[in-house]
């Protein structure tokens, strides 16, 4: 007898899951007819929130109820635990594998044992990079996988060829971003520099600098040593832990 309970579980379990669908179709249509510019959601999902549901546009996030008459632009807080459920989404949507970074197409800064690894995608241009990269004298034992991301004007693209095709790459950008010293112009093949930012585009890589930790982290604008530290160790006990 114990077969019955069962299959009405299983029936249970499959008109939830019919329910789910359908009110996710709900959801689309009525925004798509009624918000031309969200005639392609990529996601909807409920919320901890009852009622409430997510809906994603790469990786935009929107909220709506049930049946798509109100839409919310905004930030989703659990007052409880004390976290911005929207900040922590945007993040797990926004992570890259560190093994998929093509770090052939950077230029490596070594401190210390190097043990620890970061990759940065900065503009030659950008006053916070600068000042990033004076915060980051004091940041040891690391390796900065260097990406130059030229997107702030096409003298950013030029000084970062004369950068890339330098014979010392770390001298060149050591000398224009914390010495405030021009860099020769050179050429040579900088492909590398289109499929960087084509890499950005990709991953919506919009502002430098940019960071990328080894556990996926992706963090946008200028932080201190400190910061840096912090996330370094996060980084390092995620990757021990994922072993």
């Amino acid at each position: 007898m114990k077969l019955i309970p069962a299959l009405l579980a299983a029936a249970g379990t499959l008109a939830l899951t019919v329910s789910a669908h359908a009110q996710e179709a709900d959801i689309r249509k009525a925004l798509a007819e009624r918000i031309p510019q969200m005639d392609k959601i990529d996601e909807v999902r409920p919320t901890p929130m009852k009622g409430l549901f997510e809906v994603r546009i790469g990786t935009d996030l929107f909220y709506t109820d049930a049946k798509g008459n109100y839409v919310i632009q905004g930030e989703l807080i659990d007052t409880k635990a004390r976290r911005n459920l929207t900040e922590d989404r945007i993040a797990k949507l926004t992570a890259v594998d560190f093994a998929a970074l093509p770090l052939k197409d950077a230029f490596t800064i070594v401190r210390g044992d190097g043990k620890r690894k970061v990759a940065v995608f900065e503009d030659p241009n950008c006053g916070y990079c600068k000042r990033f990269e004076r915060d980051m004298q004091n940041v040891d034992n690391v390796t900065v996988y260097l990406f130059l991301y030229p997107i702030l004007s096409p003298d950013s693209a030029e000084k970062s060829r004369n950068i890339w095709c330098s014979k010392d790459r770390v001298a060149a950008w050591q000398d224009m971003m914390i010495r405030d010293k021009a860099v020769p112009a050179a050429s040579c093949d900088t492909s590398a520099l289109q499929r960087n930012l084509a890499f950005g585009r990709q991953y919506k890589i919009t502002g430098t600098p940019t960071l990328i930790f080894a556990n996926g982290t992706r963090v946008p604008g200028a932080i201190g040593a400190a910061e840096v530290e912090k996330r370094l160790a996060e980084a390092s006990t995620d990757t021990a832990s994922a072993r």
